[in-house]
């Protein structure tokens, strides 16, 4: 008997245990908004040049290259694979899109496994740009350098031309859940150098906020760093866990490539970051993004291709991949 009472204790006491973690943690995670910062690759197999069911903009162009030119090998940041697989898909010749193995797989880190002589890469921010500044990448799309960045390029005594082609907005985003819709400049500032740590700061629920961050070097947090003026918090909070999570991005990177219903970009001073308020310059935190080449390059047809993104074939192209363009 003594025996049956020691097994019903223990099962007992690992029942407590099991409901004090569920109301404790796992009740409270579920509910905390978190999800919003979840890393979300994005299908680079959705822009692939060359292929019928890709989502590219096919708007056509004057200039075009044939596979006896030197063509320039185009790379960039996640958030504007569209504009340069659109680019080779205007004007490029089929078949300079190739593949390791002969045929696009997504069985890798970033689901990309182009071959060297692709004229196509991807090889995101931080790999994509030291592919420039070895020179086995011509032309890099991406949003402006971080200082970081320039000063190696400087070290390495390269000097960079650094190109607007388009606009965009950066967006600061939550769970469809959190009952917030917007904040200010302020708000955003003072919950990145964790002076306001909980939502109901802000006229929503009472729980922490959980500052997501992003990688350095990356185009988001090069900006970010820029917007927070070099003035954001390096450390949250232990419990920032528990909490309700704000993150950051760019506007189509978010809403049109990731596109996860789950999410929400807020208003920022009153104005939410449509195309429309982006051209006309009323949301508070529009900004260029460019293509960046080395000012030593020796293939003329870079020039060109540079050239071209600034006529009204390039920025029609350029709007009809989701982004804004320049006027």
């Amino acid at each position: 008997m003594k025996r049956v009472w020691i097994l019903l204790a223990t099962a007992l006491f690992f029942v407590a245990v099991n409901v004090f973690l569920y109301v404790s943690i796992t009740q409270r995670l579920a509910n905390n908004f978190s999800g919003t910062s979840q890393m979300k690759m994005i299908d680079v197999g959705r822009y692939l040049p060359f292929e019928s069911g890709s989502d590219l903009a096919r708007t056509g162009s004057s200039l075009t290259f044939s596979k006896d030119d030197d063509l320039p090998v185009l790379d960039g940041a996640a958030a504007l694979v569209p504009v340069y697989a659109s680019v080779i898909e205007n004007c490029y010749p089929a078949g300079t899109v190739t593949y390791e193995g002969g045929a696009f797989s997504d069985d890798n880190k970033y689901g990309e496994n182009f071959a060297e002589d692709s004229v196509m890469q991807y090889q995101n921010t931080i790999r994509g740009y030291n592919a420039l500044l070895d020179g086995t990448v011509d032309l890099f799309f991406t949003a402006h350098p971080s200082k970081e960045q320039l000063q190696d390029a400087k070290d390495r005594g390269i000097e960079l031309e650094v190109v607007p082609i388009g606009k965009e907005a950066f967006v600061f985003f939550v769970n469809k859940k959190n009952p917030v819709d917007g904040l200010s400049i302020d708000q955003i500032r003072s919950i990145y150098r964790g002076e306001i740590n909980n939502w109901k700061e802000v006229g929503g629920p009472n729980k922490r906020i959980n500052q997501v961050t992003r990688i350095k070097g990356s185009g988001s947090q090069t900006m970010m760093e820029q917007f927070m003026e070099n003035d954001m918090l390096t450390k949250r909070h232990p419990l920032a866990i528990f909490g309700a999570s704000i993150g950051y991005s760019f506007r189509f990177y978010l809403a049109g490539m990731v596109a996860d219903e789950n999410v929400k970009m807020l208003a920022v001073d009153g104005v939410y970051p449509i195309a429309e308020n982006i051209r006309n310059g009323s949301y508070p935190i529009s900004t260029n993004f460019y293509v960046v080449y080395r000012k030593d390059e020796t293939n003329p047809n870079v020039k060109k291709l540079v050239d071209w993104l600034l006529t009204q074939e390039g920025q029609t192209m350029i709007e009809a991949c989701g982004y804004v363009g320049l006027e």
